[in-house]
């Protein structure tokens, strides 16, 4: 959600100064980044209607627009700092680098990179590097004095340079960093205006120098306030879903939730709360941005959504029921577990009911088992939340595979295993099948049942540490036994 908010203010400053919007896939981090993720970002943006004017599926004079089909334009920048002297090869071991950190922070002082390796000498760099040991590229940073920089709502911003770490560029595997790889592409593709998260802005100095390295010209940079939760604290899913997939499938329309993003950092001048998101790049400027950080409330997005279903037509209002899940596509995936299990077809309605719509409210007694404790029942939900969470392809065998992998580690009949998580997804003890009701509900909405069974049994903060810790033994124990299964 935090991209498309964004990616909704980039779009309609773009739009605004008759300019262009570009989407580029920051795909650099391997083990996050897969094709079925990238295509929800397309999916999600296609579907709030962000078009953009390049991209990796529009293509575009600036192309290729896929950060991991760049890595040699930032191999041959990184090279070049280097060869002006303005970065450095970096052999510390991670064992090495984790003993400084520590050390750092006993002494209470910031944890940043000692510049040790600036130390060495060209001949002892070549040598290193005609070894073959692994190595990073770090730029230099300033010992002393003050980064200053403007920011289209802050104006003038200082962060001590003494503050500011010696950023690896490029990283063991060959792949740049983002700092890198965000300022080489801006300025190859062009690109005048940044309007980006507000978590961003420590890290600007790091850019600001490379702009200075390159003797190029920086964007105008305008930094967003984060979306927040009631509380204030930073949006995450933990306490509220955060993927706009999951509002999709819930029945959520693009116009009313896209109006609803505008609404947490912007007002129309004339302060009406029903906008579309063209009225919305007509009237805009970055000026008006409000800095206070915008509150996420679902009962609100929720009223702003009835606004618009009660404004259609009746075939409009027929037509978005079927787009959104009463369609041929959609319930030709649950035929295959209905059709031996229906004798009317007036079956269908309750053996569906938590598919198509929300199961129902759950209570802490629903989780009562003749064979668990509260206890049990808790660290099964969260434990499976965990690896659901970890999960990169959403498949009934890997569920499965995780759920019986679970029962091993927890002493635990698979039944007693799959009890809670029947309830958590279904509201029911009994259900159609547990691991293809949660293929077809998809990761967004099985893993937010998932969350709010445990909050309806009332796992606290605390609580939620130790689980975290349990888990995290859980994983060391299976990793030590795939190593001696494998040695």
């Amino acid at each position: 959600m935090g991209t498309a908010y964004t990616a909704l203010f980039n779009w309609v400053f773009a739009k605004s100064q008759g300019g262009e919007f570009l989407l580029r896939i920051e795909d650099t981090d391997t083990a996050r980044s897969t094709p079925e993720s990238e295509q929800l970002i397309i999916d999600s943006l296609r579907w709030l209607g962000l078009d953009w004017d390049e991209g990796p599926d529009v293509g575009g004079p600036h192309g290729p627009y896929r950060q991991s089909a760049r890595k040699h334009i930032y191999r041959e920048h990184a090279r070049e700092l280097v060869e002006q002297g303005d970065a450095f090869y970096c052999f510390c071991t991670s064992e090495r680098l984790d003993e400084m950190r520590a050390a750092q922070r006993a002494a209470g002082e910031t944890s940043r990179y000692d510049g040790r390796c600036l130390q060495l000498t060209p001949e002892e760099v070549h040598a290193e590097l005609g070894r073959g040991t692994e190595h990073v590229i770090r730029m230099k940073v300033p010992d002393e004095g003050t980064c200053t920089f403007e920011d289209e709502l802050r104006g003038g911003i200082e962060i001590p340079w003494s503050q500011v770490d010696m950023q690896v560029l490029i990283k063991h595997d060959g792949m740049p960093t983002y700092h890198l790889a965000v300022v080489v592409d801006d300025h190859l593709m062009g690109i005048t205006h940044v309007l980006r998260g507000e978590e961003w802005i420590n890290s600007v100095p790091k850019h600001v120098l490379l702009y200075e390295y390159f003797g190029w010209q920086r964007p105008v940079m305008c930094h967003l306030p984060l979306l927040r939760n009631p509380d204030q604290s930073k949006l995450s899913k933990r306490k509220n879903p955060t993927s706009v997939n999951y509002y999709r499938r819930i029945g959520m329309l693009p116009e009313a939730f896209i109006n609803y993003l505008g609404m947490m950092g912007w007002s129309m001048p004339d302060e009406s709360e029903i906008f579309s998101i063209n009225d919305m790049a007509k009237n805009f400027e970055p000026a008006s941005i409000r800095l206070g950080g915008p509150v996420f409330d679902l009962e609100k997005l929720s009223w702003l959504n009835g606004q618009y279903l009660r404004a259609l037509s009746a075939d409009e209002f027929m037509s978005r029921v079927g787009e959104w899940a009463l369609n041929r596509e959609t319930l030709q995936e649950l035929v295959p577990l209905l059709q031996a299990r229906t004798e009317r077809l007036s079956d269908l309605v309750a053996q569906v009911d938590y598919l198509l719509g929300d199961r129902r409210p759950l209570q802490a007694d629903d989780f009562a088992h003749k064979s668990l404790q509260v206890d049990q029942v808790v660290r099964i939900l969260h434990h499976a939340l965990q690896e659901f969470e970890a999960l990169r392809h959403w498949e009934g065998p890997r569920l499965q595979a995780i759920c019986r992998g679970l029962a091993e580690h927890l002493g635990l009949k698979i039944r007693d295993v799959l009890g809670p998580l029947f309830m958590a997804i279904s509201g029911r003890s009994v259900a159609l099948p547990l691991f293809d009701s949660m293929a077809f509900l998809g990761p967004d909405l099985s893993r937010m049942r998932l969350r709010d069974a445990l909050q309806v049994l009332g796992v606290s903060k605390k609580q939620t540490k130790q689980l975290d810790k349990q888990y995290r033994e859980y994983l060391q124990s299976r990793k030590a036994d795939q190593e001696e299964e494998g040695g």
